[in-house]
């Protein structure tokens, strides 16, 4: 079974590292190293707001709980976000990973991390392996079965 979302935990760590909107992989980033055990994931949301697009994002999973410290930002509850996974690091593979991408490209932030090249493109902007364009692709499958059922069940005015 796949992890769910723990909305009261990610209310509660976001409060704790005073999360900001625009920063779910700092967000995600800076949680992950206050809980033992936890790990680092990044992928895709969909949410059921009107949008046409999945949005890259990252947070937390530990154990059956996903823990998103982005989540105030997002305004929607469980039931309108669906999370889909593209790549898991352990907090250990994620510092080192940031510590590498920080030497080899100073100017530039060290998250998101997309693995080893070769990468697959998809999209304009983003990067990543087959595992990112596999969750991209579920990911914006959800997002055009959402777009139909809204078109076909519009909100009551």
């Amino acid at each position: 079974m796949p992890p769910t979302l723990n909305e009261a935990l990610s209310l509660t760590m976001s409060k704790q590292i005073k999360s900001k909107a625009s920063a779910p992989f700092d967000n995600a980033h800076r949680a992950v190293l206050t809980l033992a055990g936890a790990t680092y994931v990044q992928g895709f949301v969909v949410v059921n707001n009107g949008q046409d697009e999945p949005i890259e994002h990252a947070w937390i999973e530990l154990g059956d709980d996903i823990i998103d410290p982005t989540l105030p930002h997002i305004h929607k509850t469980q039931q309108d976000i669906d999370y889909f996974p593209a790549q898991s690091l352990s907090i250990k593979a994620l510092k080192a990973a940031i510590q590498e991408a920080q030497e080899d490209y100073p100017d530039d932030p060290p998250l998101p991390i997309y693995g080893a090249p070769p990468y697959e493109y998809y999209g304009d902007v983003m990067l990543g392996g087959k595992d990112y364009a596999n969750a991209h692709q579920a990911a914006t499958l959800k997002s055009k079965a959402l777009k139909v059922a809204r078109a076909e069940h519009p909100p009551k005015a």
